[in-house]
């Protein structure tokens, strides 16, 4: 399968269609970082390379909206795993983002979300003393 991914259901919808009129069926669903659309491999290479065009235009668009609404000065976000496995991704106002950023890796911020999941979901309720007294 080829997944695109659309932040705006209107622009996925756009794609959807124009895959109609070219008798390409897709699957549709949702993820946490956004619309996917998917189509099958089989398809002739100059079909694919149609449907990729037209993505590329509609992520264009998708740019220039975002542009216009300020949105890529205001939101920022980082993907982490859940201790069951799952996937999230946390919103951040992008100056905060961007002052974790210029202080931890990436992995160093995923691992402190992760961390933080973990305990919010699995609630050690020793003390710190108790913690390092374990650890020894």
């Amino acid at each position: 399968m080829i997944e695109y991914i659309f932040f705006d259901t209107g622009l996925r919808d756009k794609f959807v269609e124009y895959a109609g009129r070219l008798d390409v069926p897709c699957i549709l669903s949702d993820d946490s970082m956004g619309f996917l659309v998917a189509i099958a491999e089989e398809h002739p290479e100059p079909l694919l390379d149609d449907l990729e065009n037209r993505y590329d235009e509609l992520q264009d668009e998708q740019a220039s909206m975002c542009e216009e609404a300020g949105e890529f000065n205001r939101l920022s976000g980082f993907l982490f795993n859940l201790p069951d496995g799952q996937s999230r991704l946390l919103p951040l106002n992008t100056d905060m983002a961007n002052r974790l950023i210029s202080n931890f890796s990436l992995e160093e911020i995923q691992g402190l979300f992760e961390a933080v999941a973990e305990c919010t979901l699995n609630s050690n309720a020793g003390h710190l003393c108790k913690i390092l007294e374990e650890q020894k």
